[in-house]
């Protein structure tokens, strides 16, 4: 998201905005117009451990398989990295403490591409690996609401072009 990507979000209004504390999260709701974000420290990127700053071919290269963090996972480094199942795990307790406030309104949520990947398929009730599939481009913004009760994807990876 970005100043032009908060374009879209012109004349919503939110119940909770939720922000990633890194600064690169905190500063994009800033330019599109969330000022009011609380911090949420469940919305952090993966923890990627000993495979943190490496390209996926770097990582790849290493391991000499064709890896990726969804199937394969992290290895222990500076810190112990995270399973997908953690992610998870925070991305639970974003969906449960966003949920009162739906009754009152939008909730928006800014993050990082793998862990919203991972919320989008907690919210569905999907297996946590189906973030693998859906794209996320960074700036985009997507709508996850329910439909007659049923978790679903209203919008996905929108961005002005």
């Amino acid at each position: 998201m970005s100043a032009r990507s908060g374009e879209l979000l012109k004349g919503r209004t939110f119940s909770l905005v939720l922000t990633s504390p890194l600064q690169r999260a905190h500063r994009t709701a800033q330019l599109s117009g969330l000022v009011d974000a609380q911090i949420d420290v469940n919305l952090m990127e993966w923890d990627y451990g000993g495979y943190e700053g490496l390209t996926t071919n770097e990582i790849r290269e290493r391991v000499g398989h064709r890896w990726t963090v969804f199937e394969d996972g992290v290895i222990p480094g500076a810190t112990p990295g995270e399973s997908i199942e953690e992610v998870a795990a925070r991305c639970r307790k974003v969906i449960d403490r966003a949920t009162p406030y739906l009754a009152g309104g939008d909730v928006a949520l800014v993050g990082h591409g793998h862990c919203l990947r991972i919320l989008a398929a907690v919210f569905l009730s999907q297996e946590l690996r189906f973030g693998s599939q859906i794209l996320l481009d960074a700036g985009s913004i997507s709508v996850l609401r329910r439909e007659r009760g049923i978790p679903v994807i209203d919008s996905w990876n929108r961005a002005l072009s």
